[in-house]
Protein backbone atom coordinates (compact mmCIF):
# COMPACT_ATOMS: atom_id res chain seq x y z
CA UNK A 1 0.00 0.00 0.00
CA UNK A 2 1.52 3.26 -0.94
CA UNK A 3 2.11 5.93 1.79
CA UNK A 4 1.14 9.49 1.27
CA UNK A 5 1.71 12.71 3.18
CA UNK A 6 -0.30 16.10 2.29
CA UNK A 7 0.58 19.65 3.92
CA UNK A 8 -2.41 21.45 3.94
CA UNK A 9 -4.79 18.69 4.19
CA UNK A 10 -7.63 20.51 5.97
CA UNK A 11 -8.03 23.16 2.55
CA UNK A 12 -9.89 22.56 -0.35
CA UNK A 13 -7.20 20.93 -2.71
CA UNK A 14 -6.47 18.91 0.52
CA UNK A 15 -9.89 16.97 1.18
CA UNK A 16 -10.08 16.24 -2.45
CA UNK A 17 -6.45 15.20 -3.05
CA UNK A 18 -7.13 13.14 0.20
CA UNK A 19 -10.26 11.79 -1.37
CA UNK A 20 -8.49 10.88 -4.58
CA UNK A 21 -5.90 9.00 -2.73
CA UNK A 22 -8.00 6.85 -0.54
CA UNK A 23 -9.73 6.16 -3.75
CA UNK A 24 -6.69 4.42 -4.97
CA UNK A 25 -5.93 2.90 -1.87
CA UNK A 26 -3.42 4.94 -0.69
CA UNK A 27 -2.79 5.28 3.37
CA UNK A 28 -3.19 8.85 3.21
CA UNK A 29 -1.27 11.06 6.03
CA UNK A 30 -2.23 14.75 6.59
CA UNK A 31 -0.46 17.85 8.38
CA UNK A 32 -2.47 19.73 10.31
CA UNK A 33 -2.10 22.95 12.32
CA UNK A 34 -2.84 23.07 15.95
CA UNK A 35 -6.10 25.24 16.21
CA UNK A 36 -8.37 25.68 19.50
CA UNK A 37 -11.09 24.82 16.93
CA UNK A 38 -12.01 22.23 14.74
CA UNK A 39 -11.02 22.88 11.15
CA UNK A 40 -11.39 18.87 9.65
CA UNK A 41 -15.12 20.20 8.08
CA UNK A 42 -13.83 19.81 4.42
CA UNK A 43 -12.62 16.32 5.79
CA UNK A 44 -16.28 15.11 6.40
CA UNK A 45 -17.28 13.71 3.52
CA UNK A 46 -14.41 10.65 4.12
CA UNK A 47 -15.65 10.16 7.64
CA UNK A 48 -19.07 9.84 6.72
CA UNK A 49 -18.46 7.62 3.44
CA UNK A 50 -20.72 4.76 3.93
CA UNK A 51 -18.59 2.43 2.15
CA UNK A 52 -15.58 3.57 3.80
CA UNK A 53 -14.38 0.29 6.24
CA UNK A 54 -10.87 0.96 7.16
CA UNK A 55 -8.65 3.65 8.97
CA UNK A 56 -6.44 4.86 6.40
CA UNK A 57 -6.68 8.68 7.21
CA UNK A 58 -4.21 10.10 9.74
CA UNK A 59 -3.99 13.35 10.69
CA UNK A 60 -0.61 14.96 12.25
CA UNK A 61 -0.06 18.32 14.28
CA UNK A 62 2.80 20.34 12.71
CA UNK A 63 3.68 23.61 11.65
CA UNK A 64 5.88 24.10 8.09
CA UNK A 65 7.27 26.52 10.17
CA UNK A 66 9.24 24.04 12.31
CA UNK A 67 11.73 22.10 10.90
CA UNK A 68 11.78 19.63 13.22
CA UNK A 69 8.44 18.62 13.09
CA UNK A 70 8.68 18.38 9.87
CA UNK A 71 11.38 16.32 9.73
CA UNK A 72 10.72 14.02 12.47
CA UNK A 73 7.34 13.64 10.36
CA UNK A 74 8.66 12.59 7.16
CA UNK A 75 10.97 10.23 9.08
CA UNK A 76 8.24 8.87 10.97
CA UNK A 77 6.02 8.11 7.84
CA UNK A 78 8.29 7.39 5.13
CA UNK A 79 6.14 8.53 2.98
CA UNK A 80 6.01 7.35 -0.96
CA UNK A 81 4.64 10.39 -2.04
CA UNK A 82 4.18 14.30 -0.17
CA UNK A 83 1.99 16.90 -1.60
CA UNK A 84 3.03 20.15 -0.03
CA UNK A 85 0.03 22.34 -0.71
CA UNK A 86 0.39 23.85 2.91
CA UNK A 87 0.68 27.63 2.58
CA UNK A 88 -0.49 30.85 3.74
CA UNK A 89 -2.35 31.25 0.34
CA UNK A 90 -4.72 34.44 0.21
CA UNK A 91 -2.82 37.32 -1.69
CA UNK A 92 -4.51 39.98 -0.29
CA UNK A 93 -3.08 39.01 3.02
CA UNK A 94 0.29 38.65 2.22
CA UNK A 95 0.79 42.32 1.83
CA UNK A 96 -0.19 42.38 5.42
CA UNK A 97 2.06 39.85 6.48
CA UNK A 98 4.79 39.47 4.00
CA UNK A 99 7.20 37.62 6.33
CA UNK A 100 4.81 35.16 7.70
CA UNK A 101 3.94 34.41 3.91
CA UNK A 102 7.80 34.25 3.03
CA UNK A 103 8.38 31.74 6.21
CA UNK A 104 5.32 29.31 5.20
CA UNK A 105 5.10 29.18 1.88
CA UNK A 106 8.42 29.60 0.71
CA UNK A 107 10.92 28.59 2.84
CA UNK A 108 8.33 25.94 4.53
CA UNK A 109 9.36 23.79 1.12
CA UNK A 110 12.73 23.82 1.45
CA UNK A 111 12.16 22.60 5.00
CA UNK A 112 10.51 19.79 3.22
CA UNK A 113 12.73 19.03 0.65
CA UNK A 114 15.91 19.15 2.87
CA UNK A 115 13.39 16.72 5.58
CA UNK A 116 12.83 14.29 2.40
CA UNK A 117 16.81 14.58 1.15
CA UNK A 118 18.15 13.12 4.56
CA UNK A 119 14.85 10.73 4.96
CA UNK A 120 13.27 9.83 2.37
CA UNK A 121 15.30 10.17 -0.77
CA UNK A 122 12.96 7.97 -2.88
CA UNK A 123 10.02 9.82 -2.16
CA UNK A 124 8.09 11.90 -4.72
CA UNK A 125 7.81 15.48 -4.13
CA UNK A 126 5.00 17.46 -5.44
CA UNK A 127 4.64 21.16 -5.00
CA UNK A 128 2.20 23.54 -5.30
CA UNK A 129 2.98 26.53 -7.45
CA UNK A 130 0.85 29.30 -8.69
CA UNK A 131 0.03 30.94 -11.52
CA UNK A 132 0.47 34.20 -9.33
CA UNK A 133 4.19 33.85 -10.30
CA UNK A 134 3.38 35.14 -13.74
CA UNK A 135 2.21 38.01 -12.25
CA UNK A 136 3.42 41.04 -14.49
CA UNK A 137 3.08 39.18 -17.42
CA UNK A 138 5.34 38.57 -19.85
CA UNK A 139 3.77 36.71 -22.96
CA UNK A 140 -0.19 35.85 -23.29
CA UNK A 141 -0.78 32.71 -22.71
CA UNK A 142 1.42 31.71 -19.77
CA UNK A 143 3.15 28.41 -19.72
CA UNK A 144 5.59 26.63 -18.53
CA UNK A 145 8.99 28.59 -20.21
CA UNK A 146 7.28 32.30 -19.27
CA UNK A 147 9.42 34.27 -17.19
CA UNK A 148 7.79 34.89 -13.40
CA UNK A 149 7.10 38.66 -12.28
CA UNK A 150 5.36 37.90 -8.81
CA UNK A 151 3.26 41.56 -8.09
CA UNK A 152 2.64 40.15 -4.41
CA UNK A 153 4.48 38.61 -1.21
CA UNK A 154 2.69 35.10 -1.86
CA UNK A 155 3.56 35.15 -5.69
CA UNK A 156 7.16 35.79 -4.78
CA UNK A 157 7.47 32.70 -1.81
CA UNK A 158 5.43 30.90 -4.43
CA UNK A 159 8.57 31.82 -6.89
CA UNK A 160 11.08 30.88 -4.55
CA UNK A 161 9.21 27.32 -3.82
CA UNK A 162 9.41 26.59 -7.09
CA UNK A 163 13.09 27.14 -8.14
CA UNK A 164 13.90 25.41 -4.43
CA UNK A 165 11.97 22.12 -5.93
CA UNK A 166 13.88 22.49 -9.40
CA UNK A 167 17.31 22.99 -7.39
CA UNK A 168 16.59 19.79 -5.51
CA UNK A 169 15.50 17.73 -8.46
CA UNK A 170 18.72 19.02 -10.20
CA UNK A 171 21.50 18.59 -7.16
CA UNK A 172 20.03 15.69 -5.78
CA UNK A 173 18.08 13.47 -8.17
CA UNK A 174 14.58 14.10 -5.92
CA UNK A 175 11.65 13.25 -8.19
CA UNK A 176 10.62 16.81 -7.51
CA UNK A 177 7.39 18.36 -9.62
CA UNK A 178 5.52 21.41 -10.01
CA UNK A 179 2.37 21.95 -10.82
CA UNK A 180 1.91 25.70 -11.66
CA UNK A 181 -1.86 25.43 -11.10
CA UNK A 182 -4.66 28.23 -12.26
CA UNK A 183 -7.02 29.30 -10.18
CA UNK A 184 -9.55 26.60 -9.32
CA UNK A 185 -12.44 26.80 -7.19
CA UNK A 186 -15.12 24.45 -5.71
CA UNK A 187 -17.69 24.53 -3.07
CA UNK A 188 -15.26 24.06 -0.69
CA UNK A 189 -13.05 27.34 -1.54
CA UNK A 190 -12.62 29.35 1.61
CA UNK A 191 -15.22 31.82 2.28
CA UNK A 192 -12.41 34.52 2.16
CA UNK A 193 -11.55 34.22 -1.59
CA UNK A 194 -13.40 36.09 -4.01
CA UNK A 195 -15.16 33.70 -5.89
CA UNK A 196 -16.81 31.86 -2.55
CA UNK A 197 -17.47 35.17 -1.29
CA UNK A 198 -19.32 36.02 -4.41
CA UNK A 199 -21.65 32.82 -4.46
CA UNK A 200 -22.22 33.03 -0.39
CA UNK A 201 -23.15 36.47 -0.79
CA UNK A 202 -25.71 35.43 -3.63
CA UNK A 203 -27.36 32.77 -1.39
CA UNK A 204 -27.41 35.18 1.53
CA UNK A 205 -28.60 37.98 -0.17
CA UNK A 206 -31.28 35.74 -1.91
CA UNK A 207 -32.42 34.93 1.15
CA UNK A 208 -32.61 38.21 2.65
CA UNK A 209 -29.67 37.96 5.34
CA UNK A 210 -27.69 40.46 3.81
CA UNK A 211 -27.84 43.44 2.20
CA UNK A 212 -24.50 44.09 0.22
CA UNK A 213 -21.39 42.81 -1.04
CA UNK A 214 -17.90 44.44 -1.14
CA UNK A 215 -15.48 44.17 -3.94
CA UNK A 216 -12.51 45.42 -5.22
CA UNK A 217 -10.90 45.22 -8.72
CA UNK A 218 -14.19 43.46 -10.75
CA UNK A 219 -12.07 43.90 -14.49
CA UNK A 220 -9.32 41.03 -13.22
CA UNK A 221 -9.28 37.93 -14.96
CA UNK A 222 -8.22 34.92 -14.25
CA UNK A 223 -8.48 31.36 -15.44
CA UNK A 224 -10.76 29.82 -13.42
CA UNK A 225 -10.83 25.69 -13.11
CA UNK A 226 -12.74 23.37 -11.06
CA UNK A 227 -10.80 21.75 -8.27
CA UNK A 228 -11.24 18.07 -8.17
CA UNK A 229 -9.67 17.90 -11.50
CA UNK A 230 -6.92 19.65 -10.86
CA UNK A 231 -5.68 17.68 -7.74
CA UNK A 232 -5.79 14.35 -10.16
CA UNK A 233 -3.05 16.35 -12.12
CA UNK A 234 -1.28 16.96 -9.25
CA UNK A 235 -1.42 12.74 -8.38
CA UNK A 236 -0.43 12.48 -12.28
CA UNK A 237 2.43 14.12 -12.01
CA UNK A 238 3.74 11.79 -9.22
CA UNK A 239 3.19 8.78 -11.52
CA UNK A 240 5.25 9.95 -14.48
CA UNK A 241 8.95 8.15 -14.92
CA UNK A 242 10.99 11.93 -14.50
CA UNK A 243 10.18 14.30 -12.78
CA UNK A 244 9.10 17.66 -14.20
CA UNK A 245 6.85 20.87 -14.50
CA UNK A 246 3.61 21.50 -15.90
CA UNK A 247 0.83 24.51 -15.96
CA UNK A 248 -2.29 23.39 -14.95
CA UNK A 249 -5.47 25.56 -16.64
CA UNK A 250 -8.04 26.12 -18.86
CA UNK A 251 -6.97 28.21 -21.58
CA UNK A 252 -9.75 30.20 -21.00
CA UNK A 253 -10.21 34.19 -18.83
CA UNK A 254 -13.24 35.85 -17.58
CA UNK A 255 -13.24 38.68 -15.25
CA UNK A 256 -14.72 38.85 -11.80
CA UNK A 257 -17.82 40.67 -13.28
CA UNK A 258 -18.33 37.81 -15.49
CA UNK A 259 -18.57 35.57 -12.14
CA UNK A 260 -20.83 37.88 -10.77
CA UNK A 261 -23.16 38.25 -13.72
CA UNK A 262 -23.40 34.44 -13.70
CA UNK A 263 -23.70 33.70 -9.75
CA UNK A 264 -26.08 36.07 -9.46
CA UNK A 265 -28.43 35.29 -12.07
CA UNK A 266 -28.77 31.73 -11.03
CA UNK A 267 -29.91 33.36 -7.87
CA UNK A 268 -32.54 35.37 -9.80
CA UNK A 269 -30.88 38.77 -8.93
CA UNK A 270 -28.98 42.02 -10.55
CA UNK A 271 -25.49 42.27 -8.80
CA UNK A 272 -25.30 46.33 -9.52
CA UNK A 273 -27.74 46.22 -7.02
CA UNK A 274 -25.98 45.14 -4.48
CA UNK A 275 -22.26 45.44 -5.16
CA UNK A 276 -20.27 48.27 -3.80
CA UNK A 277 -16.48 48.87 -4.51
CA UNK A 278 -14.35 48.68 -1.75
CA UNK A 279 -10.14 50.36 -1.97
CA UNK A 280 -9.27 48.04 0.98
CA UNK A 281 -9.85 45.12 -1.43
CA UNK A 282 -7.85 46.31 -3.83
CA UNK A 283 -3.66 45.09 -4.06
CA UNK A 284 -0.88 47.31 -3.81
CA UNK A 285 0.22 45.96 -7.17
CA UNK A 286 -2.64 44.28 -9.19
CA UNK A 287 -2.42 41.37 -11.72
CA UNK A 288 -4.80 42.06 -14.30
CA UNK A 289 -4.78 39.02 -16.83
CA UNK A 290 -3.94 35.50 -16.19
CA UNK A 291 -4.50 32.50 -18.65
CA UNK A 292 -2.71 29.07 -19.25
CA UNK A 293 -1.36 27.28 -21.92
CA UNK A 294 -2.04 23.19 -20.56
CA UNK A 295 -0.85 21.64 -23.41
CA UNK A 296 1.86 19.92 -22.25
CA UNK A 297 -0.11 18.31 -18.96
CA UNK A 298 -2.50 17.63 -22.03
CA UNK A 299 0.25 15.81 -24.09
CA UNK A 300 2.42 14.09 -21.05
CA UNK A 301 0.07 13.41 -18.69
CA UNK A 302 -3.01 12.87 -20.80
CA UNK A 303 -5.09 15.78 -18.66
CA UNK A 304 -7.74 18.29 -19.87
CA UNK A 305 -9.89 20.31 -17.93
CA UNK A 306 -13.63 19.36 -18.33
CA UNK A 307 -15.48 21.36 -16.59
CA UNK A 308 -15.93 24.75 -18.16
CA UNK A 309 -16.60 28.25 -16.50
CA UNK A 310 -20.30 28.59 -16.63
CA UNK A 311 -20.70 25.23 -15.48
CA UNK A 312 -18.46 25.72 -12.29
CA UNK A 313 -20.08 29.14 -11.24
CA UNK A 314 -23.53 27.29 -11.43
CA UNK A 315 -22.00 24.27 -9.61
CA UNK A 316 -20.82 26.74 -6.55
CA UNK A 317 -23.60 28.92 -6.44
CA UNK A 318 -26.24 26.25 -6.00
CA UNK A 319 -23.90 24.68 -3.34
CA UNK A 320 -24.18 27.66 -1.57
CA UNK A 321 -28.00 28.33 -1.56
CA UNK A 322 -28.03 24.30 -0.63
CA UNK A 323 -25.83 25.37 2.35
CA UNK A 324 -27.54 27.84 3.55
CA UNK A 325 -30.95 26.22 3.43
CA UNK A 326 -29.59 23.61 5.26
CA UNK A 327 -28.15 25.58 7.85
CA UNK A 328 -31.70 28.09 8.07
CA UNK A 329 -33.36 24.73 8.65
CA UNK A 330 -31.24 23.17 11.61
CA UNK A 331 -29.19 20.86 9.51
CA UNK A 332 -25.32 21.61 9.34
CA UNK A 333 -24.19 19.96 6.48
CA UNK A 334 -21.08 20.26 4.02
CA UNK A 335 -21.15 19.43 0.34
Amino acid sequence: MKKALITGITGQDGSYLAELLLSKGYEVHGLIRRASSFNTERLEPIYKDPHRTDTRLFLHHGDLANSVAVFTLIAKIEPDEIYNLGAQSHVRVSFDIPEYTGDVTGVGTARILEAMRHAAPKARFYQASSSEMFGLVRETPQRETTPFYPRSPYGAAKVYSHWMTVNYRESYGIHASNGILFNHESPRRGETFVTRKITRAAARIKAGLQEKLYLGNLDAKRDWGYAPEYVEAMWLMLQQEKPDDYVIATGETHSIREFLDLSFGHAGLEWKKYVEIDPHYYRPTEVDLLIGDASKAKKKLGWAPKTKFSELVRIMTEADIALLTHELSGKNIRQ
